[in-house]
């Protein structure tokens, strides 16, 4: 049976479908995955049809509404790894999917709006009796607000993973590709910290 990883936060803007995408191509090679995009906006959907030939198999589905449930019974039956794309509020398919998810993973910017927006995230994943995770996402290199929101996660006690992802051009560069950074940049600092935080998620898992 499969791991189901289900991204969501309430707040749009902050890079939960490019996380997905990314998450889903670097586990391609080694792994059977799927993606299923349940985000009205259906940008995980575009980003998949530009996806190249050579690039490593991931199948996709962006069934919603009232056939989700089947759907992911079906699709965890038949991958090792189940990535969902959810919709940026929590309604029905919201809750579906955080139901179904081993880990929900919140991308959260360095920002007061997205911490705040986080909270409703982490207390539905709670109430679900879910594990999560929140990952700080297009993080500054430097400086006081990176310190600020890394401090006050901790101060919250959300779950923060330590691997954290800066504000780097690969992701939007690769994602206009139907790529990830570990496929279109390998041996860049972003393909660096997508491997990081991967390898931290899989160790949650474990």
């Amino acid at each position: 049976m499969a791991i189901v990883i289900t991204v969501a936060q309430q707040k749009g803007g902050t890079g939960k479908t490019t996380l997905a995408a990314n998450l889903a191509a670097a586990l391609a090679p080694s792994r059977k995955v799927v993606l299923l995009d349940i985000d009205p906006q259906r940008s995980l959907t575009r980003w998949h049809q530009l996806r190249p030939d050579k690039a490593a198999p991931l199948t996709f589905s962006n069934v919603s509404g009232w056939r989700l449930t089947a759907e992911l019974d079906r699709l965890k039956r038949a991958h090792d790894v189940v990535l969902i794309d959810s919709p940026p509020q929590i309604d029905t398919d919201a809750r579906l999917a955080i139901r179904a998810a081993d880990l929900v993973l919140i991308p959260v910017q360095p920002s007061p709006p997205d911490i705040w927006a986080a909270e409703g995230t982490l207390n539905l994943a709670a109430a679900e009796k879910r594990r999560s995770a929140v990952v700080l996402n297009r993080l500054p290199a430097s400086g006081k607000l990176r310190e600020t929101m890394v401090a006050s996660l901790r101060e919250s006690r959300h779950p923060l993973l330590t691997a954290t992802i800066g504000n780097r051009t690969g992701f939007a560069s690769a994602f206009a590709a139907g790529l990830g950074v570990t496929e279109a940049t390998p041996r860049s600092i972003a393909a660096n910290e997508l491997r990081a935080m991967l390898a931290e998620l899989l160790e949650l898992m474990e």
